[in-house]
């Protein structure tokens, strides 16, 4: 169906505006933290600052332990939780979609329960903590959300829909067993998907904080995440204070509070920008592909 011109023009500017209040608030916390704390005490938040200031980047350098650290727990948070989510998702949703698994209704099921009904916190943390004894370990913060019911199902769609069957027959009569089947012929098919589950489970791992709440105590700061961190310094700038022989100051009276946070949040966001457009062209066709079938 074509479209007017006039259409055209009208789409092209939503979508010009969609974009600018979509990149706004990004730039709005970068100029913040090239604010100076006294003009931000002074005239508040804006998007000319009245003194231009390099002290909140000046005051995490001075603190690059610290944050070197968090900035570690993070990204190997990120990379480890993506493999063992992938590792687990793909399979499970690969084994839904083949008619020849005897016990595929079972698994469906055992799949959607956890996406209609949850132990809850309190059950979740118990078992976590008494049982598993994941507390103040990296387990900790992988093992809970490395597994997702809806991944799984996007997963299963995709296979199948998309993956054409009849080559994994082909492979049977030929003498291939199911390992060498899924690992030679389903995998290098499915990177579109690999891709868009796995950059779910980037974004997750990455922006994740609450497990370090629930499992991290203050005894372990070498867990801390950035994610944490920043939260900890929302809440409560103070609790940096517990922490000055990492830090390497003398006190929080220099910090500049309303600025680092904001610089911090420019550090978190920086890596996660960076790396979305290596997945974008899979992550286009990761979602697309199964939506219509033939």
């Amino acid at each position: 169906m074509k479209i007017s011109r006039f259409a055209n023009f009208i789409y092209t500017l939503l979508f010009i505006l969609i974009s600018i209040i979509m990149v706004i608030p990004v730039l709005f916390v970068v100029i913040i933290s090239l604010s100076s704390e006294r003009s931000i005490a002074l005239n508040g938040y804006a998007f000319i600052p009245a003194e231009f200031s390099l002290s909140a980047y000046s005051y995490l350098w001075q603190v690059s332990g610290f944050i070197g650290r968090a900035f570690f727990n993070s990204l190997f948070i990120t990379v480890a939780g993506t493999i063992l989510g992938l590792f687990i998702v793909i399979p499970y949703g690969y084994a839904l979609s083949l008619r020849e698994f005897r016990h595929r209704n079972f698994f469906t099921v055992f799949a959607i329960i956890p996406m209609l009904f949850s132990g809850g916190l309190v059950a979740s943390y118990m078992v976590n903590t008494q049982i598993y004894h994941l507390a103040n370990t990296y387990l900790s913060l992988l093992l809970p959300i490395a597994c997702s019911s809806f991944y799984i199902f996007i997963s299963r769609t995709w296979f199948s829909t998309s993956l054409p069957h009849e080559l994994i027959d082909a492979g049977r009569i030929d003498g291939a067993t199911e390992l060498q089947i899924f690992s030679g012929l389903v995998l290098p098919l499915a990177k579109p998907l690999i891709a868009t589950i796995g950059l779910f489970f980037t974004f997750g791992y990455w922006n994740s904080w609450y497990e370090a709440l629930l499992y991290i105590d203050s005894n372990h700061t070498d867990l801390y995440t950035l994610q944490y961190m920043l939260i900890s310094i929302e809440r409560q700038v103070s609790s940096l204070a517990k922490n000055e022989q990492y830090l390497g100051v003398d006190s929080l009276t220099s910090l500049p509070t309303d600025s680092v946070r904001m610089a911090i949040v420019v550090v978190i966001v920086i890596p996660i920008t960076m790396a979305f457009p290596f997945f974008q062209k899979y992550l286009i066709s990761g979602l697309t592909m199964g939506a219509l079938k033939d």
